[in-house]
């Protein structure tokens, strides 16, 4: 039980949770708007929250991870206009979001229970097939609570947190969405980001970049030619590893490690010349295979499946690393992703020539078409267009 004076804190952060919810309806406001300011809590406001929960952690003994998470959610009210806040009163999609769902997997999570469960569905979903002790010494080296978060939002105690996650479509050639994109807290790109020359279009800021080990080496490869020879290496970006292949274990704890990639397809392959010498292990995350299995059940359910290529489907890079953020982030915008009239553009903003938009087998891209217009016209994130 908590103490009366946590009580009243949570009573009064309801009450105006309530009340900030009704005020500011459906949509909440466009990046740099400047009526976005005037709705941010005030800085005396997070302190006041914040002295409270310190006070109440030292009364009742809440350090560490715990005390980090009861920051979290405090502050998370200090958001109301957020997409989990906006899940809770939305009957369109407000069943699908379960914020429960692990995003991250981490040493903590490997137990007997959860080697019993993963191991009966295939990757990305699961763990069949793959070798225990590869899953094993993977998550051991995932053992600091950085490799358990993208972020913490005790580290943005004036509000909400915006991100910007930035697809690879023809769409943003010219757009000038350059600035926009670089304003938000976080930005998310993936595969063959290329930005040099294209600054304008899609700006030059990566918090996170999201990859499987083989669309990494694929992008290198298939677009060399358009500038894209090194992923993103920045000192505070982040790489958020997809597990849809035991290469993915293996390529991450060399990674973490710093050694040599021991075994399999990638034996002898050298981690540091993709994340630069100097990357820590804070730097590194894997999404949990729990958390792909949801996406694919509650959102990207292609029919696909049952088809003869059904083991190989899976949402799109970009997809998955899109419904990461909708996870994590207060308010998402998304970039450079599928739209109805996608014929128009090239399929990616650095072609030199116009070249279609090809769909392979194990992607379902007007699903995901469709879903990104619902959720864009739900409110619960701004879909570029034009």
């Amino acid at each position: 039980m908590g103490s009366p004076r946590w009580k009243r804190l949570c009573l009064l952060f309801l009450a105006g949770l309530a009340a900030s919810l009704v005020f500011y309806g459906r949509h909440y406001a466009s990046p740099g708007s400047p009526s976005t300011a005037s709705r941010m809590p005030q800085q005396g406001e997070v302190g006041l929250v914040q002295a409270e929960i310190s006070q109440d952690a030292r009364g009742h003994h809440l350090t560490g991870e715990r005390a980090s998470c009861e920051l979290d959610k405090l502050l998370l009210s200090l958001c109301p206009w957020s997409l989990k806040s906006k899940v809770k009163i939305e009957p369109t999609f407000g069943q699908q979001f379960n914020f429960d769902i692990p995003v991250l997997i981490w040493e903590r999570h490997f137990t007997p229970d959860s080697w019993d469960r993963l191991k009966q569905r295939n990757a990305p979903n699961g763990w069949h097939g793959l070798p225990y002790s590869v899953i094993s010494s993977t998550l051991k080296v995932l053992n600091d609570s950085a490799n358990s978060r993208l972020f913490s939002t005790a580290s943005f105690p004036n509000g909400c947190i915006r991100c910007a996650v930035v697809g690879n479509g023809g769409i943003l050639n010219g757009s000038r969405q350059g600035k926009e994109i670089d304003a938000h807290d976080f930005v998310f790109r993936v595969n063959g980001a290329v930005t040099k020359g294209f600054e304008k279009d899609v700006g030059t800021k990566t918090s996170f970049f999201g990859f499987t080990v083989n669309t990494m080496k694929n992008s290198l490869i298939a677009y060399a030619e358009y500038g894209f020879t090194q992923i993103p290496q920045a000192k505070d970006l982040q790489y958020i590893f997809i597990p849809s292949h035991v290469r993915d274990y293996i390529m991450l704890r060399a990674a973490v490690l710093g050694i040599a990639v021991p075994e399999g397809y990638d034996e002898g392959d050298e981690p540091q010349k993709y994340f630069g010498s100097e990357a820590s292990a804070g730097k590194f995350k894997l999404l949990h295979p729990e958390f792909m299995y949801y996406l694919r059940e509650r959102f990207l359910r292609s029919e696909n499946i049952k088809s003869q290529f059904g083991h190989l489907y899976m949402p799109s890079t970009g997809a998955i690393m899109l419904l990461t953020a909708l996870h994590t982030c207060d308010q998402v915008s998304a970039y450079g992703f599928i739209t109805e009239n996608y014929k128009k553009f090239s399929a990616h903003y650095y072609e030199h020539e116009k070249k279609p938009l090809v769909f392979y087998a194990n992607h379902d891209m007007l699903l995901e078409l469709e879903l990104w217009k619902n959720l864009h016209q739900a409110g619960f994130m701004k879909l570029y267009q034009r």
